[in-house]
């Protein structure tokens, strides 16, 4: 709404944090659907990412394995670049690094849905795939959309949701994302020290990877295939 000062002129309001931050949480939710799961420019889709390791790999689990280690790595990779420039690179590095974060644990996540039989084509797995990124609070979020809580996030890629709950869930992803990312600036204050701190991060970034490859694979239990079903067209 805008404000009228003593002539009577109408002057637009400034944007609040909580506007600021809704507007950050819906770009960020854009980048991981477009990026992380349909891919763009270097970054292959998850299609392509499924279709490689299986041609290296045709036992499932062995791919889903090739996978997470190649995310895990590129992550560790991310970590270390961001964090081996020190104090000067700092403050622009840290949040693209973060962001970068986001994408490549999206993409996993939705390779390893994919390759355990769910069609990361359909809206539910999308949103399935974004609730594993944050972990316990999957279920407040899931509560808040109105959605029955309880039981793996596989459950929730089964379903028919209507837009508007898919719609809630998806921001409120977004939303804990944005804000968790000054928390995530300040705890890495270590990378302020060159190579050391491309250590740190180079450490830290795989660690939670690995972690969210974890609960990746818990959550998403192979699903059995129908007669004339593939995997990604489950």
């Amino acid at each position: 709404m805008a404000a009228t000062d003593r002539e009577g002129t109408s002057t637009p309001k400034a944007p609040t944090e909580e506007g600021m931050t809704a507007r950050t949480a819906q770009g960020l939710v854009d980048k991981l659907m477009d990026i992380g799961i349909d891919g763009l420019g270097p970054l292959d889709s998850v299609q392509q990412v499924v279709a490689e390791a299986l041609r290296e790999h045709p036992d499932r689990e062995r791919a889903i394995d090739a996978i997470c280690k190649k995310h895990i790595k590129a992550a560790a990779g991310g970590g270390f670049v961001t964090g081996v420039g020190g104090l000067f690179t700092l403050p622009v590095a840290l949040p693209a690094n973060i962001v970068e974060f986001y994408v490549l644990a999206t993409r996993m996540v939705a390779s390893v849905a994919t390759v355990r039989g769910y069609e990361i084509t359909r809206p539910e797995v999308r949103s399935a795939v974004l609730l594993a990124l944050v972990g316990a609070d999957s279920q407040e979020l899931l509560r808040k959309a109105g959605v029955p809580t309880g039981g793996r996030l596989a459950q929730l890629a089964m379903k028919n949701l209507p837009q508007t709950a898919i719609m809630i869930i998806n921001k409120g992803v977004g939303f804990r994302i944005a804000t968790q990312l000054g928390a995530r600036t300040l705890g890495r204050l270590g990378r302020a020290v060159p190579l050391a701190g491309g250590v740190i991060g180079a450490g830290l970034d795989g660690w939670l990877m690995n972690k969210i490859a974890d609960h990746a694979r818990e959550e998403f239990p192979p699903r059995a295939l129908s007669a004339g079903e593939d995997v990604g067209q489950a």
